[in-house]
């Protein structure tokens, strides 16, 4: 679906910055795949401590879900 407004535009639209935002990220699930993205979200943020965050496996064990919750000051953080 394409929209006429421009990114940075419908996300300062649809929430409220700073505030939370949702991330779900998918991964095959190896020993450190969860830290790996927790690390890469302390970095881009540039933050010490870890987001909230929460972890799913998939039935079979072989895929995981982790969901994590900043606060994000921007939209071009979020993106």
């Amino acid at each position: 679906m394409d929209s006429p407004l421009p990114t940075f535009e419908l996300l300062e639209k649809t929430h409220a910055f700073p505030g939370p935002y949702l991330f779900k990220i998918i991964g095959k699930a190896d020993q450190d795949f969860v830290a790996r993205v927790i690390a890469a979200v302390r970095e881009e943020l540039r933050v010490e401590t870890e987001p909230p965050y929460r972890v799913r496996e998939t039935a079979g064990g072989r895929h995981v879900s982790v969901t994590l919750e900043p606060v994000v000051c921007a939209p071009d953080v979020s993106l």
